[in-house]
């Protein structure tokens, strides 16, 4: 009590000294964590596990996390075989960083430090992270697109750090808390999770419409479990790959067709009393499965374009007028989404879990991650990685 003027006046104190404590040992803490263990992208078919500087102390906006889970991504195998595609080669222009990269942005954690200014997570907390990292200040932004930012960047593809690292520093705004009865696996399924949701949403399914998703990787079947989840009368899964297939109809929605049977237009048919599909998502990223999705839809029907197609595809746009086919792009997701996917998800109505087929450790995360999931063959939906021993 010698330095303060009545007991009450300590009691006010309190809590701003205990601040500048902790503040200070995390601080110290984060000065011990010299190197940490990483997956780096240096280049085409080069990814490299690697020991790398640790990244220091939070800045007052930022947080902090030990990474638990992380998920390979489409995005992040196109860059392994093809490469570079969107890690930057030059200095990013929001980021500044350049190759090599550290892959991953599907990914929970757990908050180790807090920024000063930091009001929504506390240390302890778990977290699914949203990784797009925006400017704030364009267009976009401003009118409340921020996925399409004319400067975006992305933790795990154009950052310092990404989810295939011990430790990743992120905006305020990047983390969401899981609730209790989300698993740390769970959670490192809300971004793709996120992606499938805004797909759906872009094409406007209500309560009753029958649905076609074309492709069934990752992002296809998510699309699906979301649609029944939203109330969709009956989903349609078209897919070739026998493995995929396979996965699909284990998910119990509806029939899983293959696309590539002469009797698939009929099946259409007979499943929608000859009208057609309401709503189709395409998520295969190939002109087949475009086509398809024109072929199956209703008049005035609607298709989402979530698969990217990384070459150009061939449509038919005689029928897309014929036919009054709204056909509609989707990129990412509402950078204000993660709250409601992770609310729909841990309800159960949303069961992302079901898409994890594998986990593996960091060390494996080439040969039994990125080369498994390459190969056509392949029987793997979806591969974690868990980071943190």
């Amino acid at each position: 009590l010698r330095y303060f003027r009545s007991e009450s006046e300590l009691a006010v104190s309190l809590p701003r000294i205990a601040h500048c404590f902790r503040s200070y040992f995390l601080h110290a803490n984060s000065i011990w964590r010299k190197k940490m263990k990483a997956a780096r992208f240096h280049g085409q078919k080069d990814i490299r596990i690697e020991d790398v500087a640790a990244p220091g102390a939070p800045l007052a906006d930022e947080v902090a996390v030990e990474v638990l889970y992380c998920g390979i991504c489409g995005t992040d195998l196109h860059e392994y075989v093809v490469g570079a595609i969107v890690t930057p080669t030059k200095p990013h222009p929001l980021t500044g960083v350049t190759n090599p990269q550290i892959l991953g942005h599907e990914f929970s954690a757990r908050v180790i430090e807090i920024g000063k200014d930091v009001r929504d997570v506390k240390v302890g907390d778990r977290v699914a992270i949203m990784p797009a990292i925006v400017c704030g200040r364009c267009i976009p932004c401003r009118t409340g697109r921020g996925h399409l930012c004319e400067l975006f960047a992305c933790t795990g593809l154009s950052a310092p750090t990404g989810g295939l690292g011990e430790i990743a520093i992120l905006k305020e705004y990047q983390v969401a808390k899981l609730p209790d009865s989300m698993s740390d696996q769970a959670g490192a399924l809300v971004e793709p999770a996120a992606v499938a949701a805004y797909g759906v949403d872009r094409v406007g399914v209500t309560g009753g419409d029958i649905i076609l998703v074309t492709g069934a990787g990752p992002i296809g079947a998510l699309s699906a479990l979301y649609a029944n989840a939203i109330g969709a009368a009956q989903v349609i899964i078209a897919e070739p790959n026998p493995h995929r297939a396979a996965f699909a109809k284990a998910l119990n929605l509806g029939p899983v067709l293959n696309p590539m049977d002469d009797s698939f237009a009929a099946t259409i048919a007979e499943l929608t009393e000859g009208r057609g599909v309401d709503m189709a998502v395409e998520a295969s990223g190939s002109t087949g499965g475009l086509t398809g999705c024109m072929n199956s839809v209703r008049r005035s029907g609607k298709i989402v374009q979530t698969g990217l197609h990384t070459k150009p595809a061939t449509i038919d746009a005689m029928k897309l007028s014929e036919k009054d086919i709204s056909y509609v792009g989707s990129w990412c997701y509402l950078l204000t989404d993660w709250p409601r996917v992770i609310r729909l998800a841990a309800t159960g109505k949303y069961p992302i879990e079901k898409m994890i087929s594998n986990v593996i450790g960091i060390d494996d995360v080439v040969t039994k991650g990125f080369d498994v999931l390459i190969d056509p063959k392949g029987d793997q939906m979806k591969v974690l990685v868990k980071v943190k021993k």
